[in-house]
This record gives structure tokens, sequence and C-alpha cells, in this order.
């Protein structure tokens, strides 16, 4: 599907682009591809006027505020360095951005991302990050069902497993939102802004 519009009121969210995640083997796009291309989003909507969501996962210590449910790949008992949820250094410094910390898959879900949003007028969001399967797919779930545009940016987010990034850009994406690639969306983020 291409991109039709970008609406006036249109949001960059960021999904866990931090240290470790980056830092991990990703496909069909290394991390610090995805994190040039997000950031060149990122420069894009900032010159706009437009907010950038940075959000990242982050978990207490002791483990405590983790997600409790029973799975069969238990994460419990995973031990993270220091500095392992620190946005990473091409997307941070930049003080107007909105940061969220979430504790689950979907950057809606326990935080306050929606009223981030809603208090500043937006109805479309535009996706990238890491993971394309989990944290960019739950979000793009939730915004969907919150009653957001989404638009996903499908080369500035990746996944540990390729048939899982697959998956998702060719069979869920499409149910919820446009998608296109950076490019695309820099050149409608452009022409609607003339």
């Amino acid at each position: 599907m291409s991109l039709t519009t970008l609406d006036a009121r249109t949001a960059l969210v960021a999904i866990d682009l931090q240290q470790a995640i980056v830092a991990m083997p990703t496909q069909p796009y290394p991390g610090p591809e995805v994190v040039a291309r997000t950031a060149e989003l990122a420069d894009a909507f900032r010159s706009h006027g437009l907010p950038v969501v940075l959000v990242r996962v982050s978990f207490a210590a002791d483990g405590a505020d983790a997600v409790p449910g029973r799975t069969e790949r238990q994460a419990r008992g995973l031990a993270f360095p220091e500095g392992w949820d620190v946005i990473v250094d091409e997307l941070s410094g930049h003080p107007g951005d909105i940061r969220v910390t979430k504790h689950n898959w979907s950057a809606f879900h326990g935080t306050d991302l929606d009223v981030q949003l809603r208090r500043r007028g937006i109805t479309q969001i535009v996706l990238t990050g890491i993971a394309t399967s989990i944290g960019v797919e739950s979000t793009a779930r939730d915004a969907y069902a919150h009653g957001y545009h989404v638009t996903l940016a499908t080369d500035a987010m990746a996944d540990a497993d390729a048939d899982a990034h697959a998956n998702s850009v060719g069979r869920i994406f499409p149910r919820l939102g446009e998608s296109g690639t950076t490019a695309e969306v820099l050149e409608l983020l452009a022409k609607s802004r003339v």
C-alpha cells in the first residue's frame, strides 16, 4: 500500500531505540540503519514543529515491574547491563521531544502516551523501532484501537527474526494503517507542509 496523506497533527513515535536493543543483531536492517533512518525522520518532524516521541522499555533493578504472565519463553532472571535502557545518542539531546518509559510491549499500555498525544491534538502517528513484531506491532495495534491513523516506516524498523518482521509488514500492518519507506514519509511530509 502506498502512503496517502499525513495529517496536520502527526507525531513520530520511535520504539525502543536504546543502547542494548539497537546493539542486538536484527533483520532485515541492522540497528544502526534503523537509528539513522529514524534520526532523519526525527529531524524532519522537528523542523516542521511536529512532536517526536522517544519510547524506551525499562524495568526496576529487581524486575518487580516486569510483566508477570506465564509464557513458554520466560525472560525472568535476565541481568541488564548499566545503561542498557538509555536512548541512543543519535536521537537524544532534544529537550522538546516527548519521552515515554514503558514496562510492556505496547507504548500505550500503562503509560501516558495517549494523553501526551491527545493534548497536542495528534491524530496520526508514524512508527519506527525495534522489534517490528513486538514493540512496534503492539504499539501499532493499540494506536489503531485508540483511533489514530497509523503509518509504518518499514525500513526504519527491524526484528531479531526476519520471518516475524515479514509477517508484521506483510500481514498485520496493512490491517492497521499504511506502510512506506522513510523516503516516502519524508516526501509526503515535505509536500504536506508547503
